[in-house]
């Protein structure tokens, strides 16, 4: 059986690090530093659930959902967003803006791998946009 495919984006090293030790295990990762890398990335490649950091240099991770949930192609993929913010009010705006769920730093691992396989078990549903 094939493992599902994980794409975690961050530009610290050190939490790709982290996230693939929790992962590696039970899913096929792969990393990008940048949201832009991972945007070309995509474009050649299946993922079936995306790790994504907000605070990064270049394209933020709120732009990188921006893209990914307006493209056709890409707007099915369930988004968790892991990042160092862990109020509500966050939480809440990461979710009005495409992400399926969110999870908090420092990454716990087994809450983490406990995240990907709720959100891998029920991903939401992709509302409707009629394209212009």
């Amino acid at each position: 059986m094939n493992k599902k495919v994980v794409l975690a984006i961050d530009d610290m090293a050190t939490e790709l690090s982290i996230i693939a030790a929790a992962l590696q295990p039970h899913f096929d990762v792969r990393v990008s530093k940048s949201a832009g890398g991972a945007l070309n990335f995509l474009q050649n490649e299946i993922v079936d659930i995306i790790l994504l950091d907000i605070e990064m240099p270049g394209m933020s991770g709120f732009e990188f959902l921006h893209e990914i949930k307006k493209s056709q192609k890409l707007r099915h993929i369930p988004v968790l967003v892991v990042s160092s913010h862990s109020d509500q009010a966050f939480f809440d705006h990461a979710k009005q803006s495409g992400a399926a769920d969110c999870v908090a730093k420092p990454i716990v691992a087994e809450a983490l791998l406990k995240k990907v396989n709720e959100v891998l078990a029920n991903p939401p549903e992709v509302p409707y946009t009629p394209f212009s």
